[in-house]
Parts: structure tokens; sequence; C-alpha cells
């Protein structure tokens, strides 16, 4: 049985982001498959994930994450701003 270590309810969305890995990378596209206070899943096919980057709400509004799990093309991320 898996235990759910989350500290907040998740929400589940599909909604389209881009992430950005550095001020001086071009943002790329990824896709939020859930949302909670402290983090968000994230669908993205990139080879490689730094354990920071940003990521880009369709809004404008940015956040700051850190990698907390990674499974195939799928990663976990908590928020650290």
């Amino acid at each position: 049985m898996l235990v759910n270590r989350r500290r907040s309810e998740r929400q589940q969305c599909r909604k389209v982001a881009k992430i950005q890995f550095g001020t001086s990378s071009l943002p790329r596209d990824c896709t939020i498959t859930d949302v909670s206070n402290g983090g968000l899943k994230v669908v993205a096919e990139y080879p490689e994930i730094p354990t920071e980057f940003t990521i880009i709400l369709s809004t404008g509004h940015t956040r700051q994450c850190r990698l907390a799990w990674r499974i195939g093309c799928e990663f976990g991320a908590e928020f650290i701003d």
C-alpha cells in the first residue's frame, strides 16, 4: 500500500506550462498534471531535469521548484519560493 506523504491536498489538472533550467536557458514546454500548496507533478520529455528549476504558468506567474522524484517523463517537485 502506498503512503501519501503530501503535506497538502492535491488538485488534478491538465495545464500547459513552461519549465526553465536557469536564467539564460530557453523555457521548454511541459504539462502540469496535479498541483498542491507544496508542489506539483509534471510531464516533460527531457532526458535530464536539474535539481532546481523555474516553472512558468500560462498566466505568466513563476515558481521556484526543487525536484523531488522522477519516473520516466513524469516528475514531482516541491515549491521552494
